[in-house]
């Protein structure tokens, strides 16, 4: 299969500091939560211009209803007989170890892989990504929108299957060539961010909202939560090489070993609030890269907000300060099955939207948001 040509970028002497080789991925799931399942999976390898090396394509049983079969096509009788994911890591991690992974909306093909990988007992073997939403942003292309097929129609790359694993990957290694070739000439640092493989997950389906139907779109591989609000004042900052106190206000950004969920649910439960953004209220932010360019750690920075890193808040959790008139037990935190009584103090309102999606990112690469 032929890539698109682009003379323009013949003479153009390559970027140093641009990887090896990517690998474009494309999968499709039984929907976007964190315990729905892929059903298939597609791969294409890249050399470091962006030329197709090979591809590879499998359904995956996902021991599961598919979900939606009117979007993906899979049926339960067309995946009964196909592998189990556990079954195909070894020729994944072939395809993706080495390489960037190169997906559109990454976030979501990461997680459902890393998930993926997690539930095998596996570690994946991808420590970069790059979103090609990202990059189109870099390169500023006159795009109305970031939809797939916007992207494939600006570069001319004509779609024959949408929502089928292997074309889709088809589509996007053809118009990743062009969007690489044109960083490449203009000397645009690539939108790399890290992946950090899950140690700790959860696959519990999150209590379902009344009124609230999920959409199969690529927002977000996450769902969103409504937590109840934090009982307890804001008592202000954290003071570096202190301890957490009840009622602090904490924000996560970046990849995290531990399921950002369950890191979330730890922190409420010890009696702290949960922010999806960061503003001056914002106690701590919780990342693994606090020099990353994106919307939370530059925040962070502005405001002057303390940062810590993944290990170090699960070792803070520990030892939370109750609030006043909280009861305790030996770990400063509310004894399960006792309701505390907060002061008589209004509780702080609740989060603003967040407005930048944060990931952590290796030294050396460019600020970049999924």
């Amino acid at each position: 299969m032929t890539m698109l040509d682009d003379r323009t970028t013949a003479a153009t002497t390559w970027p140093t500091a641009y990887p090896e080789g990517y690998a474009v991925v494309d999968v499709e799931t039984t929907g976007l939560f964190h315990y729905d399942r892929i059903v298939s999976a597609a791969v294409y390898r890249l050399d470091a211009r962006g030329n197709i090396e090979d591809h590879w394509y499998t359904l995956v049983n996902p021991e599961r209803d598919p979900g939606p079969v009117e979007i993906h096509g899979l049926t339960s009788e067309m995946l009964h007989g196909a592998p189990l994911f556990g079954d195909i890591t070894g020729e994944l991690t072939e395809r993706l170890e080495g390489r960037v992974l190169v997906a559109h909306n990454a976030k979501f093909d990461w997680g459902m892989i890393a998930r993926e990988y997690a539930r095998a007992r596996r570690t994946a073997p991808t420590r970069q990504r790059l979103c090609t939403i990202a990059l189109a942003r870099e390169l500023a292309l006159p795009l109305p929108n970031f939809k797939l097929e916007t992207l494939a129609a600006h570069f001319g790359v004509v779609q024959q299957r949408a929502h089928h694993a292997l074309d889709d990957a088809r589509v996007l290694a053809e118009a990743f060539r062009p969007s690489l070739h044109s960083a490449a000439r203009d000397g645009v640092r690539l939108p790399l961010l890290e992946c950090r493989p899950l140690t700790e997950w959860s696959d519990t389906a999150p209590a379902p909202r009344i009124g609230y139907q999920p959409s199969y779109g690529r927002s977000s591989w996450r769902p969103s939560r409504k937590r109840p609000p934090c009982p307890y004042p804001n008592p202000g900052r954290y003071e570096p090489g202190g301890q957490l106190k009840q009622g602090m206000r904490v924000a996560f950004s970046g990849d995290t070993s531990i399921e950002r969920e369950l890191l979330e649910d730890r922190a409420t439960e010890a009696g702290l609030h949960v922010a999806t953004s960061v503003s001056r209220l914002t106690s701590l932010l919780v990342t693994n890269d606090p020099h990353a360019s994106t919307a939370k750690t530059v925040k962070a920075a502005s405001y002057g907000t303390p940062v810590v890193d993944e290990t170090a808040f699960t070792q803070l959790l520990g030892h939370v300060t109750p609030a006043a008139g909280a009861p305790v037990d030996q770990g400063g935190v509310p004894e399960r099955g006792r309701s505390a009584s907060p002061p008589a103090q209004a509780a702080e309102p609740g989060p603003k939207t967040e407005t930048g999606t944060a990931q952590g990112m290796l030294p050396g690469m460019a600020p970049a948001s999924e």
